[in-house]
């Protein structure tokens, strides 16, 4: 497959804005990273913040295209939730630079209406799935968005101590963080048993 100049930019961009952040990035050294002339990342991108605003809405979008696949809707909560995560410890294992990019430029003010708006949408169907199982009395009784925190928080934060070399998380360990997320976020048993 032969990748446009274009493509060849965003993917130097993500590289540079993951490592030095939007304020510590500059065009010149994107061209250079990109192996074009120092001009041509302006035949694509009138700005960098235009540019940011283009790789944000190619990672965001990448990354719920990769969640939401031929996602098991009609699973249990339980196993829905559990492709869900190895779904996201799969995406972000196999392109680390874009969570180091997402986690760097998420909410930043240089982002567009657009990506703000997507970035509510991504958030959509993950609230959607808290909201149906506090109706259902599978999750707990929180606001989805906490529910999200504390599931991003379990993720999140091992995934960041493992790229910062802190440890190697193994497949035990993922299966194990899941299980966490998972008792963070369920309903207990006694719980349910009292509202019954």
């Amino acid at each position: 497959m032969v990748v446009g100049t274009r493509e060849t930019i965003l993917e130097a961009a993500l590289g540079l804005f993951a490592e030095r952040g939007f304020h510590g990035t500059s065009m010149p050294a994107l061209a250079t990273r990109a192996g074009v002339a120092s001009g041509t990342p302006y035949r694509h991108f009138e700005s960098k913040e235009q540019l940011v605003n283009a790789v944000y809405g190619h990672c965001k979008g990448e990354l719920m295209r990769a969640l939401l696949f031929e996602f098991p809707f009609d699973a249990s909560e339980r196993d829905q939730f559990r492709v869900f995560f190895f779904r996201l410890v799969g995406f972000f294992r196999a392109r680390p630079e874009v969570f180091d990019f997402l986690e760097l430029h998420h909410h930043q003010p240089y982002l567009d209406s657009s990506n703000l708006e997507l970035e509510r949408q991504s958030l959509g169907p993950v609230l959607a799935f808290f909201e149906h199982g506090r109706r259902v009395r599978v999750t707990r009784a929180m606001p989805s968005e906490a529910l999200v925190a504390i599931v991003w928080g379990v993720f999140g934060s091992l995934f960041k101590a493992e790229r910062l070399g802190h440890f190697r998380a193994t497949e035990e360990l993922w299966a194990q963080a899941e299980t966490c997320a998972w008792d963070a976020v369920r309903r207990p048993e006694s719980i349910r048993e009292d509202e019954t």
